[in-house]
């Protein structure tokens, strides 16, 4: 009976031994565990702290740019003529406004909207609704005082133009997110912009600012750089109004003007108009016009005409044959020529604006009545290729250097397209196309004794911190000599004494300059629009020691269609007043031999 019992006993005893050991193991499972536990809480709250702290806030922060404030665009003595006006954007995170009337009300006067127009807006549960883009900034102050649940301001601003439309075409615009889009605006976009910020700030999901949370600030805004334009304002307004007013008397479609600082090719006033009383099925009208001139239908053209335009000039060209004849000794200011009404070339006529019996005209009055067929005689003389190198020479056929956006460097004829009619057409101004200001530019290297100066907008740089930095000098070149430019400059105010360009006269000066008449071509077809011309001025003053160089160009005028009847008293008018305006010594009055024998009065600039 023992030897059972006794085996009972050990069988127990080794279950209890068994279950120890799993008792054991299972402790020291826990044991591990919780250590475990302890040592990722440890490493948790202690040592990733930090960590865990950031990524948790990253939830919910968010880098918000701040836009810069964009620079202001002056005039050469700084008036203002762009400007960026701080304002605030306003959002609504509509989740967070508990009734949407009460704040519709409240926000309704601040904004200058109706109430009932912002309760459909404070209700569209989507988290984000611009209620208004550009509030001022005492309005928006109010508005930040008043501290309404749901709504927040971010900073924008607005750009603005002072003077209205003056200078429209030249200073451009800006898109809706305030970037440069035309004129002066977009080719200086990277200067004017300045460089955006960044705050840091505690944003909902939806991106609305969250109550209580101040930004932080990551990296401040740097506002734009400022530009200080050549362009002198009252000159400008002097130009644009005498160019309109003509416009609408001349029935012209589209006219431009330019006014140049004969030394330094600082541009002084550059006009562009649109006449909309009148209609061409060539021009697209945009669905509005920019801000009128203040004058009846006339308005700012969309782009800069006098450099992103081409057109053939007219008689104004024939500085090309003149200029280049006297360079090569081809001619002289008295070399005489028989001149008859017409010359056929290649079966084609060519003739003088007015018949004439066979005329005896020296070199210079041919150019002082623009005869057509006197200047054919001298490029016959030149040759081809010594008349294409003095276009060239004159700087057609490539941009003049002012970098303004969408400059055209116009058309010309080449050698190998070179045809037996071009001879008498290419010097007389058709043929090639060009630009207004290029014809300017043409003429100011006779008014700067033979140098050509390339044309300028910009004076200098103001920089965020007021520092004033001068742009570099105009680059310069001699196109003619001294002597040359001085004998065309003596023909040259022939024709403003006695021949074409009488109306172009400004009482006290001397003035020099050139008048054209020009066909306008169909677009793509070897003909011209019948009754359709450009009529054109282009001269300096005072003659004999300029000063001041102009052009004026009026396309479509009608019934009068001469540049010397049209273009010529806006050139009178304007340069008029920017005579006086700097101050110009008028001229003194001479006698002088008379080329068909006798004597002529004229002015004499003083020295």
């Amino acid at each position: 009976m023992r030897t059972p019992r006794r085996a009972r006993s050990t069988i127990g005893v080794r279950s209890r031994g068994s279950l120890r050991r799993r008792v054991n193991v299972l402790r020291t499972i826990v044991l591990v565990g919780v250590c475990g536990l302890v040592v990722q809480l440890v490493n948790l709250q202690v040592v990733r702290a930090s960590h865990f702290q950031q990524l948790s806030a990253s939830q919910l922060l968010s880098n918000v740019t701040v836009p810069a404030l964009r620079g202001g665009i002056f005039d050469r003595d700084g008036q203002l003529l762009a400007e960026s006006i701080p304002t605030r954007t306003v959002v609504a995170d509509d989740f967070q406004i508990a009734n949407p009337v009460q704040e519709a009300a409240v926000l309704a006067p601040l904004l200058g909207v109706a109430a009932s127009t912002l309760v459909p807006k404070l209700t569209e549960r989507n988290g984000y609704v611009v209620l208004a883009a550009h509030l001022p900034i005492g309005q928006a102050t109010t508005l930040e005082n008043d501290a309404l649940p749901g709504i927040t301001l971010l900073d924008s601003s607005a750009r603005s133009y002072p003077d209205g439309a003056l200078a429209g075409s030249l200073l451009g615009g800006t898109h809706a997110d305030g970037t440069g889009s035309a004129g002066l605006e977009y080719e200086y976009q990277s200067l004017l912009a300045g460089q955006d910020g960044v705050e840091r700030v505690f944003e909902s999901p939806n991106g609305v600012a969250l109550p209580s949370a101040q930004p932080v600030v990551v990296q401040r805004p740097v506002p734009g750089t400022g530009l200080e334009l050549t362009i002198d304002a009252p000159l400008q307004f002097v130009t644009e109004q005498a160019l309109g007013t003509e416009l609408v008397d001349a029935h012209g479609l589209t006219g431009t003007a330019v006014v140049l600082d004969t030394r330094t090719g600082q541009i002084l006033s550059m006009a562009s108009l649109v006449n909309t009383n009148e209609s061409d099925p060539s021009i697209v009208a945009p669905p509005t016009w920019p801000t009128p001139t203040g004058i009846p239908g006339v308005y700012e053209s969309q782009n800069n005409l006098a450099v992103t335009s081409i057109y053939e000039p007219g008689s104004v060209f024939k500085i090309v044959p003149f200029s280049e004849g006297l360079t090569d000794g081809v001619i002289t200011p008295t070399s005489p020529f028989a001149v008859p009404d017409y010359v056929t070339l290649d079966g084609h006529d060519f003739h003088d604006a007015e018949q004439h019996g066979l005329e005896h005209l020296t070199a210079t009055q041919i150019l002082e009545y623009s005869s057509n067929i006197g200047t054919y005689e001298i490029s016959s003389r030149l040759g081809e290729d010594r008349l294409l190198s003095g276009i060239r020479r004159l700087g057609f056929g490539r941009p003049t250097g002012l970098g303004f956006p969408g400059e055209s460097p116009g058309i010309l004829m080449t050698a190998a397209g070179f045809a037996p009619t071009d001879m008498a057409a290419l010097p007389i101004g058709q043929v090639d196309a060009v630009t207004p200001l290029q014809v300017l530019d043409a003429y100011n290297v006779i008014a700067n004794r033979g140098v050509f100066v390339t044309p300028s907008l910009v004076r200098a740089y103001l920089g965020a911190d007021g520092a004033i930095r001068s742009a570099a000098p105009s680059a310069q070149h001699e196109a003619l000599t001294p002597a040359v430019a001085r004998e065309l400059v003596h023909m040259l105010i022939r024709v403003v004494a006695g021949g074409t360009g009488t109306q172009a006269a400004v009482s006290g000066y001397t003035i020099a300059g050139k008048t054209g008449t020009a066909e306008i071509p169909y677009a793509g077809r070897a003909a011209y629009v019948p009754g359709a011309y450009n009529a054109t001025f282009v001269g300096f003053a005072p003659a004999q020691h300029p000063v001041l160089s102009m052009i004026v160009v009026i396309q479509r005028p009608t019934p009068v269609i001469y540049g010397g009847s049209v273009a010529a008293p806006v050139f009178a008018r304007v340069m008029s007043y920017a005579l006086h305006r700097y101050g110009v010594p008028t001229s003194r009055r001479v006698s002088a031999p008379s080329l068909q024998g006798g004597s002529v009065t004229f002015l004499q600039d003083v020295t």
